[in-house]
């Protein structure tokens, strides 16, 4: 894997403690840059250094999102910086405070949609961010040209409204940005988002976007070309013959335990079969196979974290935590054939931000296309 690759890297470069996010940054992309063939394959990444993130998807659109200090949850707060590939791409901002929790914090948040929230750096104020819509709201432009320079080095960010101030970190911020950096192969163009004296390259050597790939997703039907053939199998030599597709056991140890099979037809010969698989404390997942309705049955395993089925699509939704402020979320459509990807994404860090995670941050998307039989 690509982010082995860059681990070993680091590994070797990064032995001194590190004073500041400058230095920090600086050994990160001597890092980046001697497995830069490899970063540059890679089409999904994700990279996390104290209270910044960076996701990436697999048209190279990068997302950086930074919080409030860990262990600081008082004032719950949110950055999103996206900045899609290409050559002349611009950054654009957003800003959502916390409402997680009932707090004076999230009391002022609405009051925000009245009263305009202004962003200071090292105490200098750079002017009101734009009014709020859906729960966050856009920076400037200029604010956003000031945030990347301030996220370069050492810098006090902060969300002023009235005597209330929310502080967005620095930490780790150099660090991920370097990694989008990598990931579009900016690093050293003039175009990098941590630029570098030496910077040599043009910036038309720069990736391009990728296309997302075009999925049809084929609506099932439940008309069968026989309409007297039905499924009959025992529950438990249905669970004998799934089992084996499974490369390790544990992760469906439900499978055998004679509860009852769903069983959803997908075509005039396909079947899709589901069976709870595992339940941890404030997650569970559901196993979901497809098989021919009769022999050769040739079972075939989409996933065993499901917990939707709805019209062709599974989706596998877990909490990173209980209070479920921070989220995975994996979709397949059916294709009329199997069952593929169409989309991976998290929601950030567990920060408090907002119940259901602060922001969709993929590293997979698609462009689906709905096919009715």
């Amino acid at each position: 894997m690509v982010m082995v690759q860059i681990n070993k890297h680091l590994a070797k470069i990064i032995k001194k403690p590190i004073s500041d996010n400058l230095v920090f940054a600086t050994r990160i992309a001597m890092a980046l840059m001697l497995s830069s063939a490899s970063v540059q394959a890679a089409t999904s990444l994700e990279f996390t250094q104290q209270d910044w993130q960076a996701v990436c998807d697999n048209t190279r659109t990068c997302r950086l999102a930074g919080y409030q200090a860990e262990g600081s949850s008082e004032q719950p707060v949110s950055i999103l910086l996206v900045r899609r590939a290409g050559v002349n791409t611009s950054v654009e901002g957003k800003v959502k405070f916390g409402g997680a929790k009932e707090s004076s914090a999230k009391a002022l948040m609405q009051l925000g949609n009245r009263h305009r929230i202004s962003l200071f750096i090292d105490d200098k104020d750079l002017g009101e961010i734009k009014p709020f819509s859906s729960g966050d709201a856009d920076l400037t432009a200029p604010q956003v040209t000031a945030l990347l320079g301030a996220l370069a080095k050492s810098s006090k960010i902060e969300l002023v409204l009235r005597n209330t101030r929310w502080q967005v970190s620095d930490k780790g911020a150099t660090a991920a940005m370097t990694h989008v950096d990598a990931v579009q192969g900016r690093v050293g163009t003039t175009s990098a988002l941590i630029k570098s004296d030496s910077a040599t390259k043009p910036n038309d050597s720069v990736l391009p976007a990728a296309t997302a790939p075009a999925l049809n997703l084929v609506l099932p039907s439940n008309k069968t070309t026989n309409q007297s053939t039905k499924f009959v199998m025992r529950a438990s030599n249905l669970a004998t013959m799934l089992k084996q597709t499974l490369n390790d056991t544990s992760s469906c140890p439900n499978i055998a335990d004679g509860t009852s099979w769903q069983m959803t037809r997908l075509s005039s010969t396909k079947l899709l079969a589901q069976h709870n698989c595992w339940t941890a404390v404030y997650n569970s997942g559901a196993g979901a196979w497809v098989i021919n309705d009769r022999k050769p049955y040739n079972p075939q395993l989409v996933t065993t974290n499901a917990t939707e089925y709805k019209s062709g699509k599974i989706s596998a939704i877990q909490k990173g935590r209980s209070l479920g402020d921070c989220i995975s979320k994996t979709d397949w459509i059916w294709t009329g054939k199997r069952f593929v990807k169409s989309h991976e994404s998290t929601t950030g860090l567990c920060r408090m931000v907002e119940v259901g995670g602060a922001w969709q941050l993929p590293t997979y998307v698609s462009d689906v296309n709905i096919v009715r039989p």
